[in-house]
């Protein structure tokens, strides 16, 4: 079996289409029923690398407009705002059939010294003495009907270890702190651009659970319905995501039919690496808006 990392680096791979305008797939990865955010996040970063050299990403903003279907591919049109003496500016929208499913806005910098500081990683068990994904879906499987039970165990590009795992159907309510340690073995020797790339593509990973923490909800209840709305990343630093990185997630506030959330990525060595911020859709009865705008909708089989 071909190891899901190098797919999802083979995804990364886009085909000019015309000017600053590029053709992804939209298959594999976290969930085959949608395309996963931080999929399209990634690929439209890649976009956007595809107009410039010489600078690596700082920050960018990304809007989810609409659900993504695996099947037919996305086109990345960048639009090249700013091209300054320190920062570069880009505009990707990501379309599929001449619809909108996600706008973002990425900035660039020339490398550069500068002040330094940053809050330290939070003291946390290592992932060696941590149960893998792979491990605790296969303890629940059973308790999902049998046409469900291949997507999820489905192997994912993303190796995932959780500190304090819920019971994915019914769990305990229980604290916003969420940390788990990932890494992605097949992005050893890859360039810094396709590694923050893939970073990029693992911060949508668990990030918006944190808000459904304390509530004892997850999106493999029936009636739940949770989307990814926005998602931003800071880039502090280059790293290496074939080691191990610690995400620490929290919750601050959840109200209005959406959730905020935040989180901090470390490589082992403790060193900060990039920060997110996302909000999403949050509705226990499936109802309304949540059938037709969010692009990363989760469902019995999605992350």
């Amino acid at each position: 079996m071909t190891d899901p990392g190098y797919d999802l680096i083979k995804m990364l791979e886009l085909t000019p289409v015309g000017t600053d305008a590029f053709q992804g797939v939209g298959t594999g990865g976290e969930t085959t029923m949608r395309i996963f955010g931080g999929h399209v996040i990634a690929q439209a970063l890649r976009a956007a690398y595809l107009t410039l050299e010489g600078r690596l990403c700082h920050s960018l903003n990304a809007y989810f407009i609409r659900a993504g279907d695996p099947a037919v591919p996305v086109i990345y049109y960048v639009e090249r705002t700013r091209d300054g003496g320190s920062f570069t500016t880009r505009r990707i929208v990501a379309r599929q059939q001449d619809k909108e499913i996600l706008t973002m806005s990425a900035s660039f910098q020339h490398e550069e010294a500068g002040v330094e500081h940053q809050h330290p990683m939070p003291a946390c068990v290592g992932p060696q003495v941590l149960a893998s994904r792979s491990t605790l879906r296969h303890a629940e499987v059973h308790r999902l009907p049998e046409k469900h039970q291949e997507e999820f165990l489905r192997p994912r590009p993303v190796e995932v270890r959780e500190v304090q795992p819920r019971d994915s159907f019914t769990p305990d309510p229980c604290s916003d702190k969420n940390q788990l340690w990932f890494r992605m073995m097949a992005a050893a020797r890859q360039s810094a651009i396709v590694q923050q790339c893939l970073l990029a593509y693992a911060s949508d990973l668990n990030l918006l659970a944190s808000g459904l923490r304390p509530h004892g909800v997850t999106w493999f209840q029936p009636g739940v319905m949770v989307a990814s709305l926005d998602h931003t990343i800071w880039f502090h630093r280059p790293t290496q995501f074939e080691t191990w990185h610690l995400y620490a997630m929290d919750s601050p506030f959840a109200g209005g039919g959406r959730a905020f959330n935040r989180g901090s990525i470390y490589a082992a060595d403790g060193n900060l690496v990039a920060s997110v911020a996302q909000e999403g859709l949050v509705r226990q009865n499936g109802a309304g808006e949540a059938h037709h705008r969010p692009s990363v909708a989760r469902s019995k089989t999605g992350e």
